[in-house]
């Protein structure tokens, strides 16, 4: 089974100001404060960087995140038409254009390909009408296509348990409500076949000699340094690539176990 959680928009705000039809524009991308909310999340590289203080939005929504043992997770937007991932930031605190690798980088590629290839034109990688260039089977690490610091992705991964991909679903930013038929038959299997992720790689319970569960374990995979940690039953949830993994649990007051 698998629980779903759905937020219809972060920023009410924008959504009101922003009109139907519009291809391009960024109109609808600042809140009342005209602050982009993408950009807003406290930034792990550079955290004294943000020009503007911490929103109300953003504060909610950090919060709801954290709250909820979250796994897995896809930040929908519009204006192209690709699967990103991980990092989105830069560490050099720079603005070029190169992939900036993070620990699970192979599980996030799996992860967006599953979307991208689920999808009857995403993965063809091709540029939205006017652009040039496109992208390799239709994903793109987010520093490689353009650095964004304070953004909702990597505030997940860095945060919380949660594997976070954006999903720009379309070249239109604001598509006609007489394409939403269409946007929606395109983008439902890739959706279920995202959904379906949530389910590669390892999951389990962590439990003392007792069988009581132990919550909040750090659960370590040898030579991947990012760890998830066990939730109030003792469930964790590991996303991963397939392959062979070596996996410690360790907790205050117990010994670390493989």
């Amino acid at each position: 089974t698998v629980r779903i959680h759905l937020m219809p928009t972060m920023n009410p705000d924008g959504y009101a100001r922003a009109h139907e039809g519009d291809k391009q524009s960024v109109v609808g991308r600042y809140n009342a404060h005209h602050i982009d909310l993408n950009r807003n999340f406290p930034d792990h590289f550079h955290p004294r960087q943000s020009k503007h203080p911490v929103q109300k939005e953003t504060l909610i929504v950090g919060d709801w995140i954290r709250s909820l043992p979250f796994v897995l997770s896809a930040n929908l937007h519009n204006g192209d038409l690709l699967a990103n991932y991980p990092y989105d930031d830069h560490k050099a605190n720079s603005h070029a254009h190169y992939k900036e690798k993070c620990p699970d980088d192979a599980t996030f590629i799996q992860v967006s390909k599953a979307y991208s290839f689920a999808h009857p034109t995403m993965h063809l990688g091709l540029p939205c009408p006017g652009e040039s260039g496109g992208f390799k089977d239709g994903i793109t690490n987010g520093a490689a296509w353009y650095s964004v610091a304070g953004g909702m992705q990597d505030y997940n991964y860095f945060h919380t348990d949660c594997f976070e991909i954006t999903i720009e679903m379309g070249c239109t930013k604001f598509p006609l409500a007489s394409k939403l038929h269409q946007h929606w038959v395109n983008h439902r299997p890739a959706l279920l076949a995202l959904i379906e992720q949530v389910h590669v790689g390892v999951k389990g319970f962590v439990s003392d000699i007792d069988g009581e569960p132990v919550p909040d374990a750090t659960i370590s995979v040898v030579g991947i340094d990012h760890d998830v940690h066990s939730h109030t039953a003792g469930d964790y949830y590991r996303l991963l690539s397939p392959g062979s993994y070596e996996l410690i649990a360790a907790a205050p007051g117990y010994g670390p176990a493989s």
